[in-house]
């Protein structure tokens, strides 16, 4: 897997000035799912594709400027469809603006990436695979920053955004395993022209019932198999480093791959013990091959 990877990096150095270079061709590059790529690059690498690319168009660009090249060359040369779009760009990524670096030969770098693997031993997993018939997720979404470590405070908000009549409403519709509140995301950062990595992630509960009131947001989720990952410690720590775990060694590892839907966990705060909790990680799978 991590040899494909440095494949898919090889790649994108080769056409970080075309503007076919989307993430569904590089998908296509790789014979893997956007989905799947997305989710295995960004907890590989700690750094969503789309800002990747981006990063390094406008580390080529600044290159480029050092070297002399025009403003207006470069912008077009990377994609920009004007000057301004690609100074506004160039300044929020390097804190100049394009001609400041070229007259003062001042630039922002950022090299490309190369994945290699250290054996350390294997890490153990405990999952189970559930069948699962179709149903909806049903609660309140939001887009939300993408982030790896720590507490989302846009989740926070968004948790704290839930009304009593809506946690009721989700109360009433759990008819379907797991019987707990989760927090579901999916559409992780598909185009690559937004600035920052987003999601889409909700608060509320699996479901089979169609008669969801519009107090709540709705989304259908197609029959699968799931994987399932049980895990217990510091929060949200151990859960975070969970669905790490579950891209970088579970799936390279196992005869899975991700079904294009969303992923769910849910977490329950031990009493007894401060800041420690049990969650699970529900990942969406199937047989590779089928």
């Amino acid at each position: 897997m991590l040899i494909e990877l440095n494949r898919i990096i090889a790649y994108i150095e080769e056409h970080l000035t075309d503007e076919e270079l989307t993430l569904e061709h590089i998908a296509a590059f790789a014979g893997i799912s956007d989905y799947h790529l997305r989710n295995l690059f960004y907890y590989l690498s700690g750094i969503t594709l789309s800002e990747y690319v981006k990063n390094r168009r406008l580390s080529e660009a600044a290159r480029d400027l050092l070297n002399g090249e025009k403003v207006t060359d470069v912008a077009l040369k990377y994609g920009y469809q004007s000057v301004e779009g690609f100074a506004r760009a160039f300044k929020k990524w390097s804190g100049h603006l394009p001609s400041e670096a070229a007259k003062h030969g001042v630039a922002r770098t950022f090299p490309k990436l190369s994945f290699v693997i250290t054996v350390k031993g294997g890490i153990a997993m405990e999952c189970r695979i559930v069948e699962k018939p179709a149903f909806f997720l049903a609660g309140v979404s939001k887009r939300v920053p993408m982030q790896f470590e720590g507490i989302n405070q846009e989740i926070v908000k968004l948790a704290q955004s839930i009304t009593e009549e809506q946690r009721r409403e989700m109360r009433a519709l759990q008819d379907i395993e797991p019987y707990e509140i989760v927090n579901a995301s999916w559409d992780a950062d598909a185009r690559f022209l937004k600035e920052e990595g987003e999601l889409t992630h909700m608060i509320g509960v699996l479901t089979t019932r169609s008669d969801i009131s519009d107090r709540l947001d709705k989304v259908a989720v197609p029959a699968s198999a799931w994987a399932v990952f049980p895990n217990e410690g510091p929060f949200p720590a151990t859960l975070q480093q969970t669905m790490a775990n579950v891209y970088a060694q579970w799936l390279p590892a196992s005869s899975y791959e991700l079904v294009d839907a969303p992923s769910f966990s849910f977490t329950k705060m031990d009493p007894q013990r401060e800041g420690i909790a049990y969650s699970e990680v529900w990942v969406p799978v199937r047989k590779k091959g089928e």
